[in-house]
C-alpha cells in the first residue's frame, strides 16, 4: 500500500541519506513527493499578515515584503522567504531578516526637519504680515476697487485665511492627532477648504484674464457675483464630499496626512490638479494673443492686462510646482530628500508673500493710489500746521492778520 511505500521510503531515506549540502538526494526527494505523493502546502497568511500561496513541497516561496510591519513602514522592493517542508507544511516561522524598515524623514533627517520647521514659521509669519497689509490697501483704496482688483482682493483673503489656519493645525499634538478628535478634524476640514478655495481663486484670475484678452468680452459686462460664486462656493460641496469620504472609510488621525494606498485626498485634490491644467491652458491662449496682437498697444488698459499677466505667469507656475510637489517621489539618495525638504518648506510658507508682492505691492494701480493719498495727507497736514502756526501769532499793525494768511492759504 501507500502507507507502507510511504514508511520504507522514509526508513532507507533515514538510513542512507547522504550530506545535507548534496543536492541530488534533496532533488530526489522532492521529485518523489510531488511526482507520487503530491504533497503540497496550503494557501495560508503568517503572524504578520503575508499572504503564502499554494506551493509544492520542498521548496522556498518567495514573497516581498509587507509596506506595514508592526505600524512600522518597510521596504517593498525586498523579500521575505517561507520553506514549505516536504512533508506538506509550512515551517513555523517566516524569515523576514532581509526586509528592512524605511526610516521617517523627521526621524533620518532631524536636523534638516528643525530647520525646515523653523523655515516654514518664519515664511508664514512673513506672509500674513504681507497679506494683511495687501488686505487692508485693498480695503482703504475705494479708488481702484475694479473687478480685477476685487479679484486680487479675495485671493488675498483666502491665503490669509489658509495661513491663519496652518497655524492652528501645528498645535494638535501627537497624542490628539492619534485620538482623532472632532475638533481637528474640522480643522483640517477648513484648512483644506481654504487650500482648495487658493487655487478656485487662481483659476478665477485666468479666467478673467482668458475672457477680457482672448475671447475680447467687455469687463464691464462680466459679473462680480458668477466669480465670488466659482471661487467660494464650488470648493464647499468637494470638501463635503472628502469630509463624508474620510468619515465613513479613513476616519483617522484627525483626517490630516496622506498614506499609501489610501485615496480619499484625491476627492479635492483632483479638481485641484484640473483647475491648475485649465489655467496652463487660459495662460498660453493669452500669451498668444499679447504676442501677437497687443504688441503694438499702448493704451492703459492694455499695460495693465500685461502687467497682470506677468504677475499670473509668475504665481500660477509657483503655485503649481509647490501642490505638484506632494506627488514626486524626490528618490531615495540623501541629497535628493534633503532639497525637497527644504524646497517645499520654502515654496509653502511663502507663497502668501509672493501673492501680495505681485498682486499688490507691485501693482500699479496700487502704487498711484498709495501716493496720491501720500501726497494728499502731506498737503493737508501741511495746511493744518499752517494754520496752527496762524492761530498761535498775536494780531497786530505790525504782524499779518490770521485773515490775510487764511486768504493767501486760499489762493
Amino acid at each position: 500500500t501507500d502507507k507502507n511505500m510511504l514508511s520504507v521510503f522514509k526508513e532507507t531515506s533515514v538510513i542512507d541519506k547522504p550530506p545535507l549540502h548534496t543536492t541530488s538526494y534533496s532533488n530526489l526527494l522532492l521529485l518523489f513527493n510531488q511526482m507520487y505523493f503530491c504533497l503540497y502546502c496550503n494557501a495560508t497568511t503568517d503572524e504578520i499578515g503575508t499572504c503564502w500561496p499554494r506551493s509544492s513541497s520542498g521548496r522556498m516561496v518567495e514573497r516581498p515584503c509587507p509596506e506595514y510591519i508592526n505600524g512600522v513602514k518597510y521596504n517593498t522592493t525586498r523579500s521575505a522567504y517561507r520553506e514549505c517542508m516536504d512533508n506538506g507544511t509550512w515551517a513555523l516561522k517566516s524569515n523576514y531578516s532581509n526586509c528592512e524598515p524605511i526610516l521617517e524623514e523627521k526621524r533620518k533627517y532631524p536636523t534638516h526637519y528643525k530647520i525646515a520647521l523653523i523655515i516654514n514659521y518664519l515664511g508664514h509669519c512673513i506672509s500674513v504680515g504681507a497679506l494683511v497689509v495687501a488686505f487692508i490697501l485693498f480695503l482703504c483704496l475705494r479708488s481702484i476697487r475694479c473687478l480685477r482688483n476685487i479679484i486680487h482682493w479675495n485671493l488675498i483673503t483666502t491665503f490669509i485665511l489658509r495661513n491663519v489656519m496652518w497655524f492652528l493645525l501645528q498645535l494638535i499634538d501627537h497624542n490628539i492627532h492619534e485620538s482623532n478628535e472632532p475638533w481637528c478634524r474640522l480643522i483640517t476640514t477648513i484648512y483644506n477648504y481654504f487650500v482648495v478655495t487658493n487655487f478656485f481663486w487662481m483659476f478665477v484670475e485666468g479666467c478673467y484674464l482668458h475672457t477680457a484678452i482672448v475671447m475680447t468680452y467687455s469687463t464691464d459686462k462680466l459679473r462680480k457675483w458668477v466669480f465670488l460664486f466659482i471661487g467660494w462656493c464650488i470648493p464647499c460641496p468637494i470638501i463635503v464630499a472628502w469630509a463624508i469620504g474620510k468619515l465613513y472609510y479613513e476616519n483617522e488621525q484627525c483626517w490630516f496626512g496622506k498614506e499609501p494606498g489610501k485615496y480619499m485626498d484625491y476627492i479635492y485634490q483632483g479638481p485641484v490638479i484640473l483647475v491648475l491644467l485649465i489655467n496652463f491652458v487660459f495662460l498660453f491662449n493669452i500669451v498668444r494673443i499679447l504676442m501677437t496682437k497687443l504688441r503694438a498697444s499702448t493704451t492703459s488698459e492694455t499695460i495693465q492686462y500685461r502687467k497682470a499677466v506677468k504677475a499670473t505667469l509668475v504665481l500660477l507656475p509657483l503655485l503649481g510646482i509647490t501642490y505638484m510637489l506632494f506627488f514626486v517621489n524626490p528618490g531615495e539618495d540623501d541629497i535628493s530628500q534633503i532639497v525637497f525638504i527644504y524646497f517645499n518648506s520654502f515654496l509653502q510658507s511663502f507663497q502668501g508673500f509672493f501673492v501680495s508682492v505681485f498682486y499688490c505691492f507691485l501693482n500699479g494701480e496700487v502704487r498711484s493710489a498709495v501716493r496720491k493719498r501720500w501726497h494728499r495727507w502731506q498737503d493737508n497736514h501741511a495746511l493744518r500746521v499752517r494754520v496752527a502756526r496762524a492761530m498761535s501769532i498775536p494780531t497786530s499793525p505790525t504782524r499779518i492778520s490770521f485773515h490775510s494768511i487764511k486768504q493767501t492759504t486760499a489762493v
